[in-house]
């Protein structure tokens, strides 16, 4: 009895010290469980969406297209909106060079998050002016439509939708740059808004500052060339695109 009482005793000294133990091990069990759990979303969510060198892979909605170069994501974002049932998830792809933006591009996908609600819709694609030099057309994906644009514009590093790569140090100079967008709607639950763009000066040839030698009807010279390196390549990514109907 003397013995069980001492064993009684030692385990009531050593009891509080095993629970603790016990405790702590539970607590980092559940952390690591959740960190597991977080990384396991936050890896499904990138996947909606990534590049694999040249290759740009959707799974939602399910489409691929191929670059001429590769890019590196500079950063990602997701934006609610509920008054309109749906969130539209924002990617920056970059291509440096001396250790500034050469080449941007930026895919926004708005999902419906209601399936009660009305299909998803856009406004087609326009020019910021029909004064310079653009192109545009529409051709046919997977039974789809897709409405692309080719037209000059200028970086604008202040602009508010940069400021998440800005804000990282990415270094966006101010120059024109030639711009390629394309857009269409996948079965009423996805719009997918792509643009390319691409420093008129990476080109290697001495290129006009003057936006008005970029002129409608006027363009020529190194101008003229680069715009048609530029709309022969962004054609390219066109021609590249798969849309999987499901």
């Amino acid at each position: 009895m003397q013995d069980e009482g001492l064993d009684d005793g030692n385990r009531t000294n050593s009891n509080p010290s095993s629970r603790q133990k016990r405790d702590n091990m539970r607590k980092i069990l559940i952390l690591l469980m959740a960190l597991l759990f977080l990384g396991c979303g936050s890896a499904a969510k990138e996947k909606d969406l990534e590049i694999d060198g040249k290759k740009l892979i959707s799974r939602k909605p399910p489409f691929t297209l191929t670059f001429p170069t590769e890019f590196q994501l500079a950063h990602s974002s997701t934006v609610e909106y509920p008054n309109e049932s749906s969130l539209t998830r924002s990617y920056f792809f970059i291509k440096e060079k001396e250790k500034q933006i050469e080449e941007m591009l930026i895919i926004q996908i708005a999902d419906r998050t209601n399936p009660q609600a009305e299909a998803m819709t856009a406004p087609p694609l326009k020019p910021e002016t029909t004064k310079r030099m653009y192109s545009d057309g529409k051709v046919k994906k997977g039974g789809l439509e897709v409405d692309y644009l080719i037209q000059l514009m200028a970086w604008n590093p202040a602009a508010p939708s940069l400021q998440p790569i800005v804000k990282k140090g990415i270094v966006i100079p101010p120059h024109w740059a030639l711009q390629g967008q394309f857009l269409f709607l996948y079965q009423g639950e996805h719009a997918v808004f792509f643009r390319h763009s691409r420093d008129v000066n990476s080109f290697g040839m001495k290129i006009s500052e003057k936006g008005d030698d970029w002129g409608n009807g006027v363009i020529s010279g190194n101008e003229k060339k680069a715009y048609e390196t530029f709309q022969n390549h962004f054609m390219q990514i066109i021609d590249s695109i798969q849309i999987k109907i499901q």
